[in-house]
């Protein structure tokens, strides 16, 4: 008759007891025998693996300085209790802690027919689409002598958004918006801007605005004041190539140009214009059309978060098609690109004729902070040259920005954490002198 794993257990003790008394050769066999037998006991009482029941739930989206939590809720189903480790694996490349931390961890004991609920903490470091790897399951005995364990694919996948830094200056952008948007009147003329009202003509004012039909009707000069006009279709492009796969301080230019777009987006949005988003380097890679004003911001985020560079140059005839296609009225384009000298004068120059013949152009770039620091330097020679070296790139930037600037196209190049204030001052500034 088979022995029942308590009475087993019983059993082997009892032998190892016995072993003492006997010769030292037949003693140790009988140890061994015994250890044996209560390793094979300790494994016949672990919970078995393949039965239990595992489902996940938790966070979906996270931004990328936020934290988020996978919920594992683990049922067993036998008659066994559950001793066990349950490692919930994440890509450690991805989040910190990684998956090899306490908190992707979890001990737990769990009675026959009973469920827990265990929790991973994930704190993402990338953004993008990241998938749980699997969950393994380590079940021990009684006696921690002996476990099963199993894997199992539980799938789950965690987008993880930009980090909208520049938030923090969209309260100011749009106390400024507000004055411009005719809470307080702006006195400009020009194409992109709309009639609010007639006032007395006071001395400074542009000659131009003079409406001489009232003038003539009130016996005094009468000024027209104007009001930036609504409804306007602003394009954003992100130029996906090699350049913007570059990193400045600790992240890639493609992110600081993304946090930029977002705050224009979102700035651009309040003030009742259309904005789209494409980004591109050969194909299109993310695309955002036709949005209201309240679902802009989470389909940028949405769109923008999975995005990567791509270690190709870009095509900037493509490019330039395919802005031709995205833009059949006359619209603000802003393309995040590089200031580098050889890509501009060889691939973007040859195409500007055709972006500003009837758009606006702003060309937004992202200049390295180490080049502002290495251009202050003189306390050592190696300092001097990388000062000189820091000098000899601020000026083939500066020549590179020129040229644009001669077609008439707004340059913005900026360090990441000044980058989307200036950008969005720049799209205000446009605004209030009617370029808009």
């Amino acid at each position: 008759m088979a022995l029942t794993g308590r009475t087993a257990l019983i059993s082997a003790l009892g032998a190892l007891f016995v072993g003492f008394a006997m010769p030292s050769w037949l003693g140790i066999l009988t140890v061994q025998l015994a250890l044996l037998l209560a390793i094979l006991c300790d494994l016949a009482l672990a919970a078995p693996v393949r039965k239990l029941l595992i489902t996940r739930t938790g966070d979906t989206t996270v931004r990328l300085t936020g934290e988020a939590s996978s919920h594992l809720t683990v049922t067993n189903p036998s008659r066994r209790i559950l001793r066990a480790q349950i490692r919930d694996a994440w890509p450690p490349s991805s989040f910190h802690p990684g998956a090899d931390v306490p908190d992707s961890r979890h001990t737990v004991r769990i009675p026959a027919a009973e469920r827990r609920r265990l929790t991973t903490t994930l704190r993402p470091t990338r953004r993008g689409d990241h998938h749980a790897v699997r969950v393994t399951v380590r079940s021990y005995g009684p006696l921690g002598l002996a476990a099963r364990q199993g894997s199992r694919h539980v799938p789950w996948t965690l987008r993880v958004l930009p980090p909208f830094t520049s938030r923090k200056h969209l309260p100011a952008k749009l106390a400024r918006l507000r004055e411009l948007d005719g809470r307080t009147s702006i006195l400009t003329r020009g194409e992109g801007t709309e009639f609010d009202s007639l006032r007395d003509y006071t001395p400074g004012d542009d000659t131009r605005s003079i409406d001489w039909r009232a003038s003539a009707r009130r016996q005094n000069l009468a000024v027209r004041t104007w009001r930036p006009e609504r409804d306007r279709r602003i394009l954003l492009v992100l130029e996906t190539g090699r350049t913007s796969a570059g990193r400045v301080g600790d992240i890639p230019r493609l992110d600081a140009s993304m946090d930029a777009a977002l705050l224009l987006g979102a700035l651009a949005a309040r003030a009742g214009d259309r904005v789209d988003l494409l980004a591109y380097d050969r194909r299109i890679r993310a695309s955002v059309q036709g949005r209201a004003a309240r679902d802009l911001l989470p389909a940028l985020t949405d769109a923008l978060a999975p995005l990567e560079s791509e270690l190709v140059e870009a095509d900037a005839r493509g490019l330039a098609a395919t802005i031709h296609r995205r833009t059949p009225r006359r619209s603000l384009i802003v393309l995040f690109t590089g200031l580098d000298a050889a890509p501009v004068e060889e691939a973007l120059l040859p195409v500007l004729p055709s972006l500003t013949q009837r758009n606006e152009l702003i060309v937004a770039a992202v200049a390295d902070p180490r080049i502002e620091e290495m251009a202050v330097g003189r306390h050592t020679p190696q300092a001097v040259y990388a000062a000189a070296a820091a000098e000899q790139t601020h000026a083939a930037r500066r020549r590179t920005a020129d040229r644009l600037r001669h077609h008439g196209i707004t340059v913005i190049d900026s360090t990441p954490t000044h980058l989307a204030p200036d950008l969005a001052d720049a799209y205000l500034t446009l605004k209030s002198t009617g370029r808009l």
